[in-house]
């Protein structure tokens, strides 16, 4: 039997993106996500998973969109203050880095909600020079990392044994959920990455992968998991 996570990425980058997750938890197969703590609906999410505390969410860490939650951290942003682009991470000071990921999980913390685990945008966790500070990001706060592919990270617990991305883009097929056998091993407990929303305004606007998250959303929400399948 392979147990599934089906974790919903960005959850408080906008209303559309928190609706379209908690609308393919409530009617799909969607059992877990991860919020943005920088955005303009983290608010809207933050209310969302304390009136649905059904939905296992945990935090997004940022490094690469948006504003940082603290100020003066100069190896992290731009000069006009918000973060650096994705092609652009060298220099990162390992202490403000830490400081920013820390007030980031705090702030969820404080919201009354328990991570139930960690990861980041773009998946900038999973940087050689990063693990030290994920390392010590998961030993303060006691918890797992989203695994890189199938390589945990040293020295970090890991969310699951497996994590596959390529239910995005041209990977997004109705049948993806019926072919995950094929990419898993029985007895595993398997995460499939996702990014279902409803498109507004600030989607349209702030991403390049907005309108493909509407066919996500329809295909965790029509999908039957095969036998020998279940979502944990």
């Amino acid at each position: 039997m392979i147990k599934l996570i089906v974790n919903a990425d960005d959850f408080g980058y906008s209303p559309g993106v928190n609706y379209g997750i908690l609308h393919s938890h409530l009617f799909g197969i969607v059992n877990s996500a991860t919020m943005m703590m920088n955005m303009p609906g983290t608010g809207h999410a933050l209310a969302m998973a304390r009136q649905y505390p059904g939905l296992r969410t945990g935090v997004h860490l940022v490094l690469t969109c948006g504003k940082p939650l603290l100020s003066h951290l100069r190896t992290l942003t731009t000069k006009d203050g918000y973060f650096r682009s994705q092609a652009d991470l060298d220099g990162i000071s390992a202490l403000e880095l830490e400081l920013e990921w820390s007030a980031q999980i705090d702030r969820f913390i404080r919201a009354g909600l328990k991570p139930s685990h960690l990861d980041s945008h773009h998946h900038v966790h999973t940087r050689e020079e990063f693990l030290p500070v994920i390392q010590s990001l998961s030993n303060k706060y006691d918890l797992p990392f989203r695994v890189n592919g199938d390589f945990p990270l040293e020295g970090v617990k890991s969310y699951s044994n497996r994590c596959l991305f390529d239910f995005y883009g041209d990977g997004i097929q109705e049948d993806y959920f019926s072919m995950l056998a094929e990419k898993s091993e029985d007895g595993e407990t398997v995460e499939v990455m996702c990014h279902p929303a409803f498109a507004d305004q600030l989607l349209m606007e702030g991403s390049s992968y907005n309108l493909m998250r509407l066919k996500e959303l329809e295909i965790l929400c029509s999908t039957k998991l095969p036998p020998g399948i279940k979502l944990l």
